[in-house]
């Protein structure tokens, strides 16, 4: 009898904590939140109402809530409740300066030669650390020529009208600076998979190289002997190279002073079997101690975006592609790591694969869906290819293409993607996301579209 009790007991104490109120977001009960706006995001008991300030807020099935609370200057509390379940949360909101400055350009009497100090460092078009504002990324030993700087950082000229601006903490004052620096030849070769067009140089200097419809224009910076304005551009005809095929994947770089563009040649598609032998990436987003999003349910995003890695690996080799996992477990890999691999390894296709969020002053009811980024233009039709398959076969909703500077589309040499499968702060989408009927056909429809945009290519 006794023991009966107790199992009795157990049992109703295991069905309280199932139905227990948790707050995954905010992750502190006080907290200081710099928004007009945030939101809690958690799970309760659905057949219990919660209450946030006694203001009902919907409960999803699955037990997920989100819901959007306003912030007023100074502290804000809140009470949330379900059932006999109470939490109390401080949320503080800062004054806002209003002592704004506005920086101004600072020109130099004399210009000032500058060198980068590492690899992989943005030469940008603007004086802002974001956005998608990137010229090219430099190697290290490229010779710059300052004119003056704003706030951090140098504005660099390139030619004799056109101006770049590169960080002051990638780059040193180098004042043995090869003055003037000379294009002495450039060859245009070609192997089993890339055309390779090779300039020599006396130094290594600023570069862009820029994607422009059916050509891939290059340029090479304060070039002495260039025809005209200091600088020696080349329009490569993408139609003619490619024969009217898209352009998948190319890469630029320094060898010594010769700056060499490698462009890949159009690929061997079959029609039956559009993805053998195509080298994809697959990269699970996230790992180790970077959680990634938390779930309204309170899965990790590391964790779900790694089981779809895992699915898409078997869809895609059991379709015929050479797939290579970026990582295969829970572990930390910087993202500069991830690219590398991708490029080591030869990859046509980068797809990163995550989970959404929201910043605090969004509404995470009001958006949700699968969003799809590309950083370079080459990349928007496979994104394009993808979606459309992903609205067909796993009923998605279309939350957008859309360009956007993130380390691992930006940085390899293969056609590069970033999946958002949907957002994991709406309780809607966080059921959908963590269903494995939905993982099984969200993986087919990616799978699918790889192989539609390689149809393509034929």
């Amino acid at each position: 009898m006794i023991k009966r009790i107790l199992i009795g007991a157990l049992l109703m104490f295991a069905a309280c904590e199932a139905y227990a109120l948790d707050v995954v977001y905010p992750k502190q009960k006080t907290v200081t939140i710099n928004s007009p706006s945030t939101f809690f995001i958690g799970s309760s008991d659905y057949s219990q109402p919660l209450y946030i300030n006694d203001n009902i807020v919907e409960v999803h099935p699955s037990g997920g809530f989100a819901q959007t609370v306003p912030l007023a200057v100074g502290e804000n509390n809140f009470t949330i409740k379900s059932g006999n379940s109470i939490l109390n949360y401080k949320i503080i909101r800062p004054k806002q300066k209003s002592d704004v400055s506005v920086s101004e350009f600072k020109k130099y009497d004399t210009p000032k030669y500058i060198i980068s100090k590492s690899n992989g460092m943005p030469l940008r078009t603007t004086p802002v650390d974001a956005g998608i504002n990137r010229l090219a990324h430099l190697q290290s030993g490229v010779v710059m020529i300052a004119d003056g700087e704003q706030d951090d950082f140098y504005r660099i000229k390139l030619g004799d009208d056109n101006y770049g601006w590169f960080a002051k903490s990638y780059a040193e004052i180098n004042s043995k600076a090869q003055n003037d620096v000379f294009l002495t030849g450039a060859n245009i070769d070609s192997d089993d998979e890339f055309y390779i067009y090779t300039f020599n140089l006396t130094s290594r200097v600023p570069w862009s190289v820029e994607e422009n419809g059916d050509t891939l224009d290059i340029s090479i910076y304060n070039v002495v002997n260039a025809p005209k304005d200091n600088f020696y551009r080349i329009k490569v005809p993408l139609d003619k190279i490619l024969y009217g095929k898209d352009l998948i994947g190319y890469s630029a770089y320094y060898s010594g002073t010769d700056f060499i563009v490698k462009i890949r040649k159009p690929l061997n598609i079959s029609e039956d079997k559009p993805l053998k032998d195509v080298k994809i990436a697959i990269d699970a987003g996230h790992g180790g101690s970077e959680f990634g999003a938390t779930g309204c349910l309170g899965d990790y995003e590391k964790d779900i975006n790694l089981k779809y890695a895992k699915d898409l690996y078997h869809s895609l080799k059991s379709r015929g592609a050479d797939v290579i996992m970026i990582r295969e477990k829970d572990e930390d890999v910087a993202l500069k790591t991830r690219t590398e691999k991708a490029n080591e390894e030869g990859a046509v296709i980068f797809i990163s694969l995550h989970g959404n969020a929201l910043p605090d002053y969004k509404d995470p009811l009001a958006i949700h869906g699968t969003e799809i980024y590309y950083y370079y233009k080459q990349a928007k039709p496979l994104a394009a290819a993808i979606m459309s398959a992903m609205i067909t076969e796993a009923e998605v909703k279309n939350n957008g293409i859309i360009q956007q500077s993130f380390a691992v589309v930006r940085n390899t040499n293969a056609l590069s993607i970033l999946i958002e499968i949907g957002y994991l702060i709406n309780p809607y989408d966080n059921a959908q996301i963590i269903d494995n009927e939905f993982r099984k056909k969200a993986v087919e429809a990616i799978s699918d579209g790889l192989e539609n945009y390689l149809r393509g290519q034929i």
